[in-house]
């Protein structure tokens, strides 16, 4: 079964990017523009797992994830940050928020699914064209 990954992101070129390698690897991704829509499609269809940008419009990264850590049928589902914020105490805030995990960006495409599926706890998968 296709795991389905929701991704909440709001810069164009990083949601094409993070889309294009989890597509290659058989992954099916849904978006989000911005932390509500986030909220409103994951209680809709909630998916295997959530990729998080911290600096969004409006309601920001850790609003969201407490928001979702708050919903029970997402209790289960992993969040993990994938953010600019990498200064000395942000991966501590983005975990007490209710991520876990904490990706910094920029991403580097030749690790960046293998990565994702380590803290998610996925098995490793093969590229589609391989």
């Amino acid at each position: 079964m296709t795991k389905r990954i929701l991704l909440i992101e709001d810069n164009e070129q990083n949601r094409y990017l993070a889309t294009f390698l989890l597509e290659r690897h058989g992954y099916r991704v849904e978006m989000a523009v911005d932390g509500r829509s986030g909220v409103h499609a994951a209680t809709t269809a909630p998916p295997d797992l959530i990729l998080l940008d911290i600096q969004l419009p409006g309601m920001d990264g850790h609003a969201v994830a407490r928001t979702l850590r708050g919903i029970p049928t997402l209790a289960r589902v992993p969040i993990i940050a994938v953010t600019s914020y990498a200064m000395v105490g942000d991966r501590e805030k983005v975990l007490a928020a209710g991520c876990d995990g904490y990706l910094e960006k920029p991403i580097d495409p030749d690790t960046f699914v293998a990565t994702i599926e380590a803290m998610a706890g996925f098995p490793p998968s093969r590229r589609a064209d391989q």
